[in-house]
């Protein structure tokens, strides 16, 4: 059988495939696992460590931190590894299919407690140490390679902003899924000590889901991945004949990038605030304005799935640096409200929630639709494609985000005089400082973070005409570099 995939700059006069809605719909579905696998560890991994694994708050918030150290190295090999794969599939769908079943199966072992009930915090701290970290692997192998296929399916500026519309719009949809499936679940099992039984329902609802979604992704998007690939005259695998750097000089190179320095910049701070937000929310709820923590939840993240497109829109008309503006500008005050809401506001905080969901939407879009800009850019200024190397920082960071916003969560709470949980016992009433520390984790620490990124976004170099100059010199070089292979 012929080979139809072209070799790279060749000429080939195929028309470009239509971005259409099947083919956007199941590319965001590839981030309605990791969305919901993410999102319900943000909102209740601590929880589910104090409440019902019974750890102290400062051990059960060090959990994720101990695996970060593995992150740092593992997360920029996949990366590379990911840019050098060469398959008749492609770079990036191998590791996503390979990969799925063991990303589910390891977030199903999080929410299982099997040892003793008078198990020490050491013995406890040991096994989801191990298991977290396992399955943070596996976020890696699965993610990092689908993300990066948002520099590869998106042609323009708008196509790459409106793909991660999708994709985050699909990520923030997993999220609120499993929350809906907890609201559900609670209401089958609500007594204090069935609380282990709905973790482990979810863990197992949770697993078998983004299993499924990353199978619904590859399967739906390769045929066009592969047609825009032959379209643009390169094969799946490669997309220049520059010589591949060594490991170190890569990393030198993507750090030597300015605006991607801003970007993770950007991206790191933006995370901070929601995911400190999203570890104290569930304590903030259910300690201070006892209410449901799952209804607050589902409240600021079901409007942010339509505002994904919202801010899509929005992107277009006014620019990106301009949408992270108004976001924030709306985020701050909402968040500086937190702080001085008391138990009889409920309805002022679910109010107050439903006006956050916007900007919580700018801060997932903003960061992810400036990535494929700079990857732009650094193809320009170097000759390579190394989506998965920019992607694997952006993982990273979006890991570090969300270890070190439930260790400084778990050790507020301590320093705090929080008052421990003994596992299937009902939750105890917390003393005034435990109450202050939460209250202040849900206002005004996360607003400072919010502060820094709006900040960064100013200095941000790359605008949408610096953007464009920079497609239009690759488009010059790559009709240069198809007139020279064909005059020879």
């Amino acid at each position: 059988m012929a080979n139809l995939e072209p070799q790279p700059h060749a000429k080939i006069d195929y028309p470009a495939p239509k971005l259409s809605l099947p083919v956007k719909l199941a590319y965001g579905a590839g981030d309605f696992g990791s969305g919901l696998t993410s999102q319900f560890l943000a909102f209740f991994l601590l929880s589910f460590l104090i409440y019902v694994a019974g750890m102290d708050p400062l051990v059960a918030g060090s959990v994720l931190a101990f695996g970060k150290v593995w992150d740092a190295v593992n997360d920029p090999l996949v990366g590379l590894w990911s840019d050098r794969t060469r398959t008749r599939w492609g770079r990036r769908y191998p590791w996503m299919f390979v990969t799925a079943i063991p990303f589910g199966l390891s977030y199903f072992l999080i929410w299982i407690t099997p040892f003793a009930a008078d198990a020490s915090d050491t013995t406890k701290l040991i096994y989801y140490v191990v298991i977290t970290t396992i399955f943070q692997i596996f976020f890696t192998t699965t993610n990092l390679p689908y993300t990066a296929l948002t520099a590869e399916m998106g042609r323009t500026y708008d196509e790459v902003t409106e793909l991660t519309s999708f994709r985050l719009a699909f990520s923030v949809a997993g999220g609120v899924a499993i929350l809906l499936a907890a609201g559900i679940v609670g209401g089958f099992f609500p007594a204090d000590n069935q609380r282990a039984l709905r973790y482990l329902v979810l863990g197992v609802f949770g697993g078998g889901i983004s299993v499924l979604s990353i199978y619904w992704c590859i399967f739906g998007t390769f045929g066009y991945t592969k047609q825009n690939a032959i379209a643009e005259g390169r094969s799946l695998n490669a997309v220049s004949e520059v010589e591949e750097a060594p490991f170190f000089q890569q990393l030198k190179d993507v750090l030597s990038n300015r605006p991607f320095l801003f970007v993770i910049g950007i991206y790191m701070f933006s995370w901070l605030a929601l995911q400190i937000t999203a570890a104290v929310l569930p304590f903030y709820a259910v300690s201070w304005m006892n209410t449901d923590e799952n209804l607050v939840a589902l409240l600021v993240q079901g409007p942010a799935i339509a505002l994904m497109f919202v801010c899509a829109g929005l992107s277009k008309r006014i620019g990106k640096k301009n949408l992270y503006y108004l976001g924030s500008a709306i985020w701050i005050p909402v968040q500086a409200a937190l702080y001085f809401l008391y138990p009889s506001q409920v309805n002022l905080l679910f109010g107050l929630c439903l006006v956050a969901s916007f900007g919580v939407a700018v801060a997932y879009v903003v960061p992810w639709s400036l990535l494929p800009d700079v990857i732009d850019l650094d193809e320009l200024n170097t000759g390579r494609r190394r989506e998965g190397t920019f992607y694997s920082f952006m993982t990273l960071m979006q890991k570090l985000g969300l270890a070190l916003g439930l260790f400084l969560v778990g050790a507020a709470l301590k320093a705090a005089g929080f008052i421990r949980v003994l596992p299937e016992e009902p939750l105890p009433v917390q003393p005034d400082s435990a109450l202050q520390a939460i209250r202040l984790f849900m206002g005004p620490v996360p607003l400072l973070f919010v502060i820094c990124a709006a900040v960064l976004v100013f200095f941000y170099p790359l605008t949408r005409e610096a953007h464009t100059e920079v497609m239009l010199k690759l488009a010059e070089r790559k009709r240069l570099e198809s007139l020279e292979e064909t005059l020879e």
